[in-house]
């Protein structure tokens, strides 16, 4: 028997996925574009030399001249006609250290020591005075590290960064037991005041959270600088400054030490899709010219996100982005990355259609050079750090996206199981429960490439966001405010604490190799998010998690949580989410009852408005007693406890659906069990 070989020409993917045999010829195109924008770097020292080195080279950075120390800055900036340093350090005389222009734009001055030392220090205020075109402006540097917003206008200024002491990182990321599990988060919002919250207020505050419920890494929002809080920080300004609303950069550090200490990975939410249009901010006309970093025209503006799009094809914007990965894994220790916005960059159109054929994901509507960017990204993420998440956020289920490069895929790890949340959405507005089709749910859920890995999610921040709510909220309401105390009882409520728990365990027992939560939602936090914005006058009402419902015991808050830990435990006790072997075993429409396995494991919902089943025979793959080891419906959780905990249900050799046993159980209506073999226990 021989092995069969995966060709080295981007049609591996073939092997996976038979369909693509007709877009061979369109593979091996895409692929020689990557390896055709690859053997462009090569010269520089390939993927590790000069592309990826950006933030060494550009910006404000400490080096030598002629054997004498100081600080280099150098700006890429083509079209302008003078460039000049300003700030504290110079009293802002544009005319007093003026840059020198040198090969292909690249503009640049060297501040000695001996003349300097003790005027641009630590925390300097500094930008650049850009002449074009008969004009000048002040505008902040391209590869600036840390900006802060100031003044009776509260404009944005640069900062000259550079710790007398650099951090001292006490901590490595450990390896983890089953599969990923992310707790997305914003720091900002991760406070119960009205404010802004900050980075070292997660680390001492909410990392413990994440790590009592058993999730393994944290993805982090709004990391990037961005001008307006309300854009939940999408409208980037300064790719290598992380937000100064948050705290320091050592802040940051300090966070994402804890966390490794913790035994939590984490990853940045990265933002290369699109960057915010404000001039006096960002990259916008930094040379004068709409097309230094953009595309020129309709073709560099996203019509719906008001905001700039990058030019994949240029050198320069691709030091910028490749760079600005090795940036934050190397300066910030960063686990990995989830890729925001890739259907955008995918589709000159931004993925704004329905995609009904696999015409679709090839042709005149494909951006090669986007595409080349990600394959090229990946590559260099894993380059740098061999155990690097990445997590593709992309709706349009181009093929390929988790698979890797040499295959012809794009090369990421992870891709987001987008059309989960929304199924989940779509029922919850439009059907009650009894009208529920549990074959499609199971499809749905199901419905994957799987031959790459997926994280699946029963809603995260997008489902939360102002215009929509929470799965919490759609099933309770207005009961959220009244009836969750524990002495208390309304039939909505308990309703809706029922299927909260059982949406979440279908969707983290099917959906994918990973699970997200989204920050607030494993206890099921009512309501909305909504950022501080004149709509709403500027208020905080709905921009922080109200940790105080979760914390009283006397709310049934707090029983939602425990099953949420006790969920992501079954994942890391028993491997749950690695495991690719799922398989239906009973399907019962009329009675409501859905029973499957993955691995080891056998999970049997109940769906029905009111009724239990005593004596439920299920058929069971392996010949042993089975324990149930999670109970929707325990009083720990919120539930009526009708089973007793701990139960253990006897292997009967009574066939049932092609299984030599089955075993029978009791299983009350609008609940859910996970049984286990006693053998594995």
């Amino acid at each position: 028997m021989t092995t069969q070989q995966t060709p080295n020409d981007g049609t591996g993917l073939i092997q996976q996925d038979p369909w693509l045999a007709n877009y061979a010829e369109q593979l091996r195109w895409r692929y020689a574009h990557y390896l055709h924008r690859k053997s462009e770097v090569a010269p520089d020292g390939n993927l590790l030399g000069a592309i990826s080195q950006g933030h060494l080279i550009f910006g404000l950075n400490r080096g030598e001249k002629d054997g004498e120390p100081g600080v280099w800055y150098r700006e890429w900036a083509p079209a302008a006609d003078y460039l000049a340093l300003v700030g504290d350090f110079n009293g802002w005389d544009r005319a007093a250290n003026p840059l020198e222009r040198g090969e292909y734009g690249v503009w640049y001055t060297f501040l000695p020591d001996k003349a300097y030392s003790t005027k641009l220090t630590h925390g300097s205020r500094v930008k650049v005075h850009v002449g074009s075109q008969g004009s000048g402006q002040d505008r902040i540097p391209a590869y600036i590290r840390r900006v802060v917003q100031e003044g009776d206008n509260h404009q944005f200024v640069g900062q000259y960064w550079q710790p007398a002491e650099g951090f001292v990182w006490r901590h490595s990321v450990t390896e983890y037991h089953g599969g990923l599990r992310i707790y997305e988060a914003h720091a900002g919002m991760s406070l119960e005041e009205g404010r802004v919250g900050t980075w070292s207020e997660f680390t001492h505050s909410i990392l413990p959270r994440i790590k009592s419920l058993g999730y393994n890494a944290v993805q982090l929002m709004a990391v990037m600088e961005h001008p307006y809080y309300g854009s939940f920080g999408y409208h980037v300004s300064n790719l290598y400054a992380p937000s100064s609303r948050f705290g320091t950069p050592e802040d940051l550090k300090e966070l994402i030490d804890t966390a490794h200490g913790l035994g939590l990975r984490v990853i940045m939410d990265v933002i290369h899709s699109h960057s915010v249009k404000n001039m006096l901010e960002g990259l916008n006309r930094l040379d004068g010219t709409s097309y230094q970093y953009f595309h020129d025209g309709p073709k560099g503006e996203h019509p719906g996100w008001d905001s700039l799009l990058f030019d994949y094809s240029k050198y320069e914007v691709l030091r910028l982005l490749l760079s600005n990965i090795r940036y934050w894994l190397e300066e910030f220790h960063f686990d990995g990355f989830r890729f925001d916005g890739v259907t955008s960059m995918l589709y000159l159109d931004h993925g704004i259609r329905d995609f009904t054929s696999y015409d679709d994901y090839f042709g005149a509507n494909v951006d090669a050079d986007a595409v080349s960017y990600l394959m090229l990204a990946n590559e260099l993420a894993h380059t740098v750090n061999g155990e690097a998440i990445t997590i593709a956020e992309d709706v349009s289920g181009m093929p390929g996206m988790a698979s890797p490069v040499s295959d012809g895929g794009l090369g990421f790890n992870y891709r987001l199981a987008m059309g989960v949340p929304d199924t989940w959405i779509k029922l919850l507005k439009h059907k009650q429960d009894e009208e529920w089709n549990l074959g499609e749910i199971y499809s749905t859920l199901l419905n994957r490439r799987h031959s790459e890995k997926h994280i699946g999610y029963a809603e995260s921040h997008d489902q939360a966001l102002v215009g929509d709510k929470t799965i919490a909220f759609w099933l309770m309401d207005q009961e959220m405010y009244w009836n969750m105390g524990k002495d208390r009882g309304s039939h909505i409520i308990d309703r809706g604490m029922a299927l909260h728990k059982m949406i979440r365990l279908l969707t983290f027992s099917l959906a994918g190799e990973g699970y997200l939560n989204f920050m607030g939602n494993e206890f099921g936090h009512p309501e909305w998010v909504d950022f501080p914005r004149e709509g709403n006058g500027w208020s905080y009402s709905h921009a922080r998690r109200q940790w105080s419902l979760v914390d009283t015991p006397d709310l049934k808050y707090s029983d939602l949580n425990k099953f949420d830990a006790a969920m992501q435990n079954l994942d890391e006790k028993f491997s749950l989410l690695p495991d690719p072997f799922i398989e239906q075993l009973l399907l019962h429409e009329s009675d409501r009852i859905l029973v499957y396995r993955r691995g080891p494991l056998v999970f049997a919902f109940n769906f029905h408005t009111n009724q239990s089943y005593a004596d439920l025979r299920i058929p069971v793959p392996d010949s042993s007693d089975y324990r149930v080891v999670l109970d929707t419906d325990a009083v720990e959780f919120g539930g009526f406890g009708l089973v007793y905990q701990g139960q253990v249900y006897a292997h009967q050799s009574v066939p049932m659906y092609g299984r030599s046993g089955s075993v029978q159980i009791y299983l009350p209506a609008r609940s859910a069990q996970v049984l286990v073999p006693l053998s594995l226990i």
